[in-house]
């Protein structure tokens, strides 16, 4: 089972939203002005967040850069943790997990172990790592099933697999992992190939069901593109962890390179992370979780 983890921020964030039926924004930020736009957006709509990193991004930025995450998100007047997700590789587990190890730790780090042949493979490769994370003080997010697609310096999936909720009680006590990220017709990248999402929320309905009011906390991933109600049914089907990425990162990106034209790099830089910000005000409202903090 889970070793319970007191004061992890992660793990109190996730478990007043289960509690208050709202989920949580863990935006994905790739550099300085992604995260100040993120803890922008929690502080004024007094919400909690989640931070969080690609292994790319911490490979980058190493240890200082991951120590302005935390200093930022920490003190911030409202909870934000700051979370590593699909920590896959070894070199990127053993990056994060040491650095943790040495006092500059994640919060909470996804060891995604799905691309292995089977749950039990997942579970053998996953559990080394877990146990020195939970060592560390972090909490520990895994996925049951595989989903297909790929993000930002991540190993492109394909075969993707659905989870199976009947085995997700042995799948968490095996591993000892906190939070759950199951597949359930999600994946990484556009739906637009498929003719849209085509989710079955029997799935995450049954998982609910199974771990209501204790760990794990539900996570979902491949968020792109959703339309408003979707991301609505999947709060009331129990998730309380909702992984964003290009909702905000490319208005960034595109904010900031037509500011450039004409603009300083401060005052570009400025209008960036507002656009960013105002992203994360949008769903941060959507989820319920604006003014829960």
């Amino acid at each position: 089972m889970a070793t319970p983890l007191p004061g992890n921020r992660t793990l109190e964030i996730l478990s007043k939203a289960e509690a208050g039926g709202y989920g949580i924004v863990a935006q994905t930020c790739y550099d300085a002005g992604m995260a100040k736009g993120l803890v922008r957006a929690a502080e004024r709509n007094k919400s909690p967040a989640i931070l969080q990193l690609f292994p790319i991004t911490l490979a980058a930025g190493g240890g200082p850069f991951l120590q302005y995450c935390l200093t930022l998100a920490h003190n911030a007047s409202v909870p934000i943790s700051v979370h590593l997700d699909h920590a896959t590789d070894a070199e990127h587990l053993e990056l994060s997990i040491g650095l943790a190890e040495k006092g500059i730790k994640f919060d909470s780090i996804m060891v995604d172990a799905s691309h292995a042949d089977n749950e039990e493979e997942n579970i053998a490769i996953a559990v080394p790592y877990i146990k020195r994370c939970v060592a560390a003080g972090v909490a520990t997010e895994v996925e049951l099933g595989r989903l297909e697609g790929g993000e930002a310096g991540l190993r492109e999936i394909t075969g993707g697999m659905l989870t199976d909720p009947a085995n997700a009680e042995h799948f968490m006590k095996e591993t000892g992992a906190h939070i759950l990220a199951p597949s359930y017709g999600n994946l990484h990248g556009s739906y637009k190939f498929i003719g849209g999402p085509k989710y079955k929320l029997e799935i995450l309905k049954d998982l609910q069901q199974r771990f209501k009011g204790r760990i794990p906390y539900l996570c979902a991933h491949g968020t792109d593109e959703l339309p408003d109600q979707l991301w609505r049914d999947l709060v009331e089907s129990g998730v309380s962890k909702f992984n964003i990425n290009s909702w905000a990162r490319d208005p960034y990106c595109e904010t900031l390179s037509k500011s450039l034209a004409d603009k300083p790099f401060p005052d570009s830089e400025e209008a960036a992370v507002e656009a960013f910000a105002k992203v994360c005000d949008r769903f941060m409202n959507l989820l319920g979780s604006a003014g829960k903090a």
